[in-house]
């Protein structure tokens, strides 16, 4: 494996800092499934009141999220709307259908943001004994392969508004909630208050190594810890890993403004490359996506020679489309070594 100097395949590629692996080491710790572990409980109680929720719970993954919220909400055969883009429909391994044992009707969303209006144009079945029942609306904030796209307030409640309306459940994935909190400005709790239930990552731009809080109404909250237990994410003295979402929390959100703003200045810096594909102004968080279709060559190949050739490591999403992602181990530094890296490879076929 040639050595990474630059790593922008991902966010979750973030290493604990020297600050949080003290938190980690010094972390109170207890039987979370007692409620006995002090840190997991204030953990979970930050997360609640961040996004305006009466509870939380922490588990392992923002995936075990999505499955619980799911087999929370629905029953087995009911039908879940969403984002054709959406991380449960193309990134959990069929989990909702094996887990959830629920349908995912996707809708084609503009960079990972459906309307209103695509929602109101679904059919949203409640009685009918032919169809599936629709239970459930699922927003991604940000989008992930819509670019880092972030769902604005208002884009939101017309969305859940609409759903409340037709009797649908709400929930968000909220695996980069926090970028879209920073970029726009809107308090994570304005966001939270429209969905019946919500999550957010601990592990991609704040830092932590592991974890995810899923928070909802408490007796929401009950019924996913029967899942947790389910699952397999009962973790014990879990306070470890708790303490490292703490510290995330009090020190590294606002920090996400650095990793839009070395976004930004790599779209910025790339967009005129021969070959490439990209509008710059579309950049809103810490996720640059382009097209690589005119360059001749493959993205899996551009990425490739990026790595074994400049030590900058990419994400091929498709033949002709690379991802980059930027986070706090990167600096303004190093997005200058990755322009230089990928001007090289597509200035030299």
């Amino acid at each position: 494996m040639p050595e990474i100097l630059v790593d922008l395949f991902s966010d979750t590629l973030t290493k604990p800092s020297p600050g949080m692996r003290q938190a980690m080491v010094e972390a109170e710790v207890g039987d979370e499934q007692k409620f006995e572990d002090p840190t997991t409980n204030r953990l979970q109680e930050m997360v609640a009141a961040l996004v305006g929720h009466e509870a939380a719970v922490f588990l392992p993954s923002g995936t075990m999220c999505n499955e619980i919220a799911f087999a929370v909400h629905c029953d087995a055969g009911d039908e879940v709307i969403l984002d054709q883009t959406a991380h449960p429909l193309t990134s959990e391994a069929g989990g909702p259908a094996v887990i959830s044992r629920v349908l995912l009707r996707p809708l084609a969303g503009e960079r990972g943001i459906f309307s209103a209006e695509q929602l109101a144009a679904a059919p949203l079945s409640r009685s009918m004994r032919h169809a599936p029942v629709s239970r459930l609306v699922s927003v991604e904030q940000t989008s992930n392969y819509g670019g880092g796209s972030c769902w604005s307030l208002e884009q939101v409640r017309a969305v859940t508004e609409l759903a409340h309306e037709h009797g649908l459940s709400t929930h968000c994935d909220g695996a980069r909630l926090l970028n879209a909190v920073v970029a726009t400005g809107t308090p994570a709790a304005d966001f939270g208050r429209c969905f019946d239930s919500i999550w957010l990552d601990l592990s991609k731009g704040l830092g932590a190594p592991v974890g995810a809080v899923l928070a909802g109404p408490a007796e929401f909250i009950e019924r996913s810890w029967k899942w947790k237990q389910r699952l397999g994410g009962a973790m014990r003295q879990s306070g470890v890993i708790a303490a490292a979402g703490i510290y995330a929390l009090e020190n590294n959100v606002e920090r996400l403004g650095d990793d839009h703003a070395n976004a930004k200045a790599f779209a910025d810096g790339i967009a005129g490359l021969p070959g490439l594909g990209l509008d710059p102004t579309t950049v809103e968080t810490n996720i640059v996506i382009f097209d690589v279709a005119a360059a001749g060559r493959s993205a899996t190949a551009i990425a490739d020679r990026t790595l074994t050739e400049h030590g900058v490591r990419l994400c091929p999403l498709s033949p002709t489309v690379i991802r980059a992602v930027t986070h706090l181990d990167v600096g303004r530094a190093d997005i200058d070594a990755a322009i230089e890296a990928l001007g090289s490879v597509l200035g030299n076929p």
